[in-house]
């Protein structure tokens, strides 16, 4: 049945972070000082897959806004949402977020976007931080799984739709602690308490291996995501996706 209503697109690039060293090295040249600083941290494995991750966001942003990827400038919000500095028209909306050796980055156009993708918990850590921080509904259910590993795998999707939430409005972590996220997706959340005014609609991903994943963008506008599976072309120039 047609609503009528229109349905916006967010690109979602799925990214494994362990690309080879040829290809971290061509994607740290993109950074900039204070990203490569981040990069050569004291876990070689961790530096590996933050240059990975950043060097790709700056490809994807900076195609999309037809710039070069090493000119492009980041501005952050309070509790660091990334937006591009001098961002055109009514703006791009730019979420990622890393997990193990997974990544997910969504552009949004003129709508704020938050993704996040987790690896699934382990079930007894998943079940002590539901009965600490979620709605005591959901933390009931939670604990009343029918195997650890339903457990930990309904705990990690709504982490994921929670973390995509806080992201869409660039708030804390902890402002999406209480928010009622349990139910089939997609779901519209019309009060997003202290995160601020206006619905935020959210939507599972999915994504391959032990990994659980989440857009939200808001307002309650249907959208349809648009998933592209990363691989590094023979030129960092270019892009090289295939689209699902």
């Amino acid at each position: 049945m047609t609503t009528g209503r229109a349905v916006d697109v967010i690109d979602l690039w799925v990214l494994p972070t362990d690309q080879p060293g040829d290809v971290a090295e061509e994607l740290g040249r993109l950074l900039d000082p204070a990203e490569r600083a981040r990069a050569a941290g004291p876990d070689p494995v961790l530096g590996h897959r933050f240059t990975v991750v950043h060097g790709v966001v700056r490809l994807l942003v900076a195609e999309r806004l037809g710039v070069r990827p090493d000119e492009l400038a980041w501005r952050y919000g309070p509790h660091g949402k990334p937006e591009p500095a001098g961002n055109p028209g009514r703006g791009l909306g730019v979420s990622y977020s890393a997990s193990g050796g997974l990544a997910v980055i969504a552009l949004s156009e003129g709508r704020p976007v938050g993704a996040d993708v987790e690896e699934i918990r382990d079930p007894h850590v998943a079940a002590r931080i539901a009965q600490r921080y979620f709605p005591a509904a959901e933390a009931a259910a939670l604990v009343g799984s029918a195997s650890p590993a339903v457990l930990a795998e309904r705990f990690t999707e709504l982490w994921c739709r929670r973390e995509a939430c806080v992201k869409a409005y660039g708030g804390r972590l902890v402002q999406g602690f209480g928010l009622p996220l349990a139910g089939p997706a997609p779901l519209v959340l019309a009060d997003t308490g202290s995160l601020g005014g206006g619905p935020c609609r959210i939507a599972d991903a999915v994504v391959p291996g032990p990994f659980r994943a989440a857009v939200a963008a808001l307002g309650d506008r249907p959208f349809r995501l648009r998933v592209y599976h990363w691989t590094a072309p023979s030129r960092l120039t270019t892009l090289s996706a295939t689209g699902d």
